[in-house]
């Protein structure tokens, strides 16, 4: 499998790799066609233009590896601040669904169990709902007359 032609991802992290690698193809590249002119101009010292062509590619190696711990470590930071932002986002759904149990009538939590067993999808609100009835809503439509009273 030819690694310049492998798809790059469009996850963060793939993305950021895949960018990195293909500028490392490119500088590697680079680095090689340079070192390689002077090689074909100067075949009689074969020994000194391989050893210089190790030196090279150990620092583009070095190069890569220090962008690629770089990348590492920005994604990792990234990954921190989603997990605390997902526990924080836990926590408080925790407390909401503690305060739903708590003001809800057991007539409500055994409906709700009843729904959770079965796996039905709520129910709607009915008219026998406990609580008082909103009777303001039902006042104002009678509060606005079209005409004068008599």
């Amino acid at each position: 499998m030819n690694s310049m032609n492998t798809p790059c991802f469009t996850v963060a992290m793939d993305l950021g790799v895949c960018q990195l690698r293909n500028f490392s193809i490119s500088f590697l590249s680079s680095l090689l066609s340079a070192e390689s002119s002077h090689v074909k101009l100067d075949n009689g010292s074969s020994g000194a233009s391989v050893v210089a062509i190790d030196n090279k590619i150990e620092q583009a190696m070095d190069l890569v590896k220090s962008h690629l711990m770089y990348a590492v470590r920005e994604e990792v930071e990234v990954l921190k601040e989603q997990i605390k932002e997902l526990i924080d986002r836990n926590s408080q759904l925790e407390q909401e669904n503690t305060l739903l149990k708590t003001l809800a009538s057991p007539e409500q939590m055994a409906q709700f169990q009843a729904q959770v067993q079965t796996g039905s999808p709520p129910a709607p609100p009915t008219a026998a709902t406990p609580g008082p009835p909103n009777t303001t809503q039902l006042t104002q439509p009678n509060s606005h007359s079209s005409g004068p009273s008599a």
